[in-house]
């Protein structure tokens, strides 16, 4: 049962709650955390851990769920900066650096979403102090202040109001303090980078406590723009954060927090796995392009912009009256994101993308939980999100991409002939300046009511049922403008019309042809689509269709598609927990998850296939009967797409098993997770194809054990297995995937570590010695790419094999004064972090190198 207080009656609660004890699975620590120095002698702490990530404290062994804990000791220990390392002793969460800063995936359990496209829902859900962050950017800066951080694997949807069908990272930061205190810690390291952070707080009355807290961190870059002479993957970012706490009863607290952080930096560097046919157009232009992968050289017109701005400010406050506790959480954010980049990672200056992104988020919670003696006990609440965001984009051609396309095409003077066939002004395709501008917006606005009751018929044994029902409305406009002419004219429909002598220039005019004519128009339309013909009859222009890659864009809302998604669910938890003796725990689950529809908020956004049926070679004239064709709205060259992906559904089965003993802690979880209707996202070169596929699923389990054998030393090993599958994926972007294992997902990822206290005798003095390993198993990277394998007819796919090692060294003394030594990947493993097709050069496979060796020293001060 919880038993809460929060007056300074309750101190030593509190201490245990915000020293966090020393047991986190997978990265075991001891507790040193100076709350607890004054505490009673008689509370045992070293082998508890408390977490909330059933919205009940309790501790880990307790949690009926499979959650992963990282304590803030064991941040500072691993040097773990931000969650992008939080991958390396969690090994069921998987974080992907994407091509800019801001452009990161979580994935728990092999499921995952990108978060390059800022319409897309996370399946994971990011929440720090309980507020939820809808956007991974916003939550990308480094950690401050950390008190722990839960990893809850499989459907989150009864306990957090916000639905999160792959699971939740949660982050506690530590609260003021009513005792003076704080720290400051400053390292420097290879690359030139220098880290200062620092912590102070206090009580301002008997009733009101503050504390402020901040980091700042940069580094040169590891990588270098060879022909520009100038750094990339650099750090300068920095963040401030204040709190109080206001106490004035023993039952009433109120937490009040505001923050700010901004990034700056250029990121990220991009080498070539495979050169291919068009990297001769890149030199033949005076272009260079990297050829090393690991080399961390990169070769571009222009040094990658990157900015975040994210601030906001939550509200939190707690009554208990009698076995009652209400929870009110009130927070406001935005999030600004601003990129400006060569997107053809070439040194020719060929295409650049300009994106400017700003996302406002308000959300409520309210939540009621008791605290009964008997048998019964419950938790109902409820959550309101509403969220506005905006994204201005564009993609400019460069000084050379006429030059290169020319290349490309095989004669410097093609457009010229292209431009006076169809009238066109000469030198107008391929010139230099926009080629296309987007201007998109999504409103979105949710609600839900959510719950458990927990019924304890006899002693140890707790069966829990939850539910969550959500309501979800999504209103989007997206409008584009395509300026390329040659984009703008359907090669079938132009032949079509110059073959008619300028007689057919509608479809309407082509289907009102003479019944006479009907042979003489199946002809013609036959030749149309023929880009070669053993007779000699064929369309000449067909040979320019791979140049029109930024056709006309048809705006949304428009007299077909209203712009509008309305989701409703109802996702619910049976589970029944059992604790067999004083050392084992168990339990076995069924839960549900769902995530709202998703909108493609990106170039490659099209009408969906009942909406608009294209014709061959996306030929207007020759396009069967379809809403849009009817109503007069088609634009050239449209396709179908991916305009939005409906709502995914979770379900999965889970056993748990929870043992501790004297020196040994063993976790073990099993499970059957399926998502149907898996909201697939894939990049296509210049913007993203989204899309349902039919179901994925994965059986697995998790392992965490802890053993100390002896006092001062802690080994963990934590290892999750997982076995994916696509039950149903006919319409990938490579094909068929029905059957086949989702790329990206390893089947054995390892979390392993070995920490040795040596104490000084009673000097209270220590040195504290860590080294982990992470290791995720060799896997494709991907299922393929939809360029590379589908034009070149080429089934080769990439793959990646993790192996990092980190070290640390702390010598801890008494006085507060700690000292310090740390290597992140000490081994300098390489591996392939993502690939993906070249923009505008088709066989070219680009893709993202690992992070080299870090090491450095620090200096920290406790008081």
């Amino acid at each position: 049962m919880k038993s809460t207080s929060f007056g300074r009656a309750a101190t030593v609660r509190t201490a245990m709650l915000a020293g966090v004890a020393a047991l986190a699975i997978p990265t075991a620590a001891f507790a040193q955390d100076a709350d607890l120095e004054d505490q009673d002698e008689d509370v045992e702490v070293s082998n508890v851990i408390i977490v909330t990530a059933t919205k009940r404290e309790q501790t880990l062994q307790e949690t009926p769920i499979s959650v992963s804990v990282t304590t803030g000791e064991t941040l500072e220990q691993a040097q773990i900066r931000d969650v992008l390392d939080l991958q390396t002793v969690a090994p069921s969460l998987r974080v992907s650096q994407l091509q800019n800063s801001s452009s990161s995936t979580f994935i728990i359990r092999g499921f995952g979403n990108g978060d390059n496209n800022f319409g897309i829902e996370p399946s994971v859900g990011v929440f720090i102090d309980g507020v939820f962050r809808s956007r991974s950017a916003s939550s990308l800066n480094d950690l401050a202040n950390v008190q722990r951080i839960e990893v809850l694997n499989g459907p989150q949807s009864t306990l957090f109001g916000k639905n999160a069908s792959a699971g939740v990272i949660s982050v506690i930061t530590r609260a003021p303090q009513f005792q003076f205190g704080g720290s400051i810690e400053a390292s420097y390291g290879n690359y030139n980078n220098v880290q200062i952070k620092g912590d102070i707080t206090g009580p301002i009355t008997d009733s009101l406590a503050f504390s402020v807290d901040g980091s700042y961190n940069k580094r040169d870059g590891y990588g270098t723009i060879v022909n520009l002479d100038e750094d990339i993957n650099d750090r300068d970012r920095w963040t401030a954060r204040g709190q109080l706490l206001f106490e004035p009863t023993d039952t009433l607290r109120i937490r009040a927090i505001g923050d700010y952080s901004k990034i700056d930096e250029s990121c990220c560097v991009v080498s070539t796995l495979v050169a291919g046919p068009t990297a001769l157009a890149v030199v033949g232009v005076g272009g260079q392009l990297s050829t090393d992968f690991f080399s961390y050289e990169s070769y571009l017109n222009k040094v990658p912009v990157n900015k975040v701005e994210n601030y906001g400010g939550s509200l939190q406050a707690d009554l208990e009256f009698g076995a009652l506790s209400l929870t009110s959480i009130t927070a406001y954010r935005e999030l600004k994101n601003y990129v400006d980049q060569d997107v053809d990672f070439t040194s020719a200056d060929i295409v650049n993308e300009i994106r400017d992104q700003k996302v406002e988020t308000f959300t409520q919670e309210l939540r009621l939980s008791s605290d009964f003696d008997g048998p019964l006990n419950f938790l109902l609440g409820g959550f309101f999100f509403d969220e506005k965001v905006k994204q201005d984009s564009s993609l400019t051609t460069g000084a050379d991409g006429r030059a290169f396309f020319s290349l490309l095409a095989g004669n410097p003077q093609v457009f010229n002939g292209v431009e006076a066939a169809l009238g066109l002004q000469q030198g107008s395709i391929f010139s230099p300046g926009l080629l296309t501008t987007e201007d998109y917006s999504l409103d979105n606005t949710s609600w839900s009511v959510f719950g458990t009751v927990d019924f304890e018929p006899i002693d140890g044994l707790v069966l829990t049922g939850g539910f969550n029902y959500t309501h979800d409305k999504k209103d989007f406009a997206l409008t584009g403008v395509a300026f390329d002419e040659l984009a703008n004219i359907n090669l079938v429909d132009a032949f079509i019309t110059g073959a008619t002598g300028g007689a057919v220039t509608s479809r309407a005019a082509f289907l009102a042809l003479p019944e006479a004519n009907r042979n003489v128009l199946q002809a013609l339309a036959t030749t149309a689509c023929t880009p070669t013909s053993a007779q000699g009859t064929c369309n000449p222009l067909l040979g320019l269709t791979p140049f029109q890659f930024q056709p006309p864009f048809l705006s949304i809302p428009n007299a077909v598609e209203d712009g509008r998604t309305r989701d409703n669910d109802l996702s619910y938890t049976l589970r029944a927990a059992y604790q067999f003796s004083d050392s084992i725990n168990g339990y076995v689950s069924y839960a549900t998850g769902f995530k709202a529809s998703s909108i493609n908020l990106s170039r490659d956004s099209r009408p969906t296939f009942g909406d608009y049926r294209p014709g061959p070679v996306r030929s207007t004239f020759l396009a069967p009967s379809s809403p849009v064709l009817d109503g007069g709205i088609a634009v050239p060259n449209l396709n179908t797409g991916s305009r939005f992906a409906g709502p995914e559904d979770a379900e999965v089965w889970e056993i748990g098993f929870k043992g501790e003993w004297d020196g040994l802690n063993v976790n073990l979880a099993l499970f059957d997770q399926t998502l149907k209707g898996f909201q697939s996202f894939l990049f296509t070169g210049t913007g993203f194809q989204l899309n349902n596929a039919g179901e994925q699923s994965v059986k697995g389990f998790e392992l965490d054990t802890r053993i100390r054998p002896v006092d001062g030393l802690v080994f963990t090993f934590a290892l999750t297995y997982l076995d994916p599958k696509y039950n149903s994926f006919t319409d990938s972007p490579v094909g068929d995937l029905s059957g086949e294992r989702p790329g990206g997902i390893p089947e054995y990822n390892i979390a392993t570590s070995a920490t040795y206290t040596h104490e000084f005798g009673a000097s209270g003095n220590r040195l504290i010695t860590r080294v982990d390993f992470s290791h995720e198993s060799n896997t494709d990277v991907n299922n393929g790419l939809p360029t590379f394998n589908a034009s070149l007819g080429n089934t080769r796919v990439f793959k990646r094999e993790v192996n990092l090692v980190n070290a640390s060294m702390t010598l801890a003394l008494d006085s507060g004064i700690e000292l310090g030594l740390y290597a992140r990947n000490l081994l300098d493993d390489e591996y392939i972090q993502t690939v993906f097709d070249g923009v505008a050069q088709s066989g070219t496979v680009s893709g993202y190198p690992s992070a080299p060796r870090t090491w450095g020293g620090l200096v920290r001060f406790k008081f």
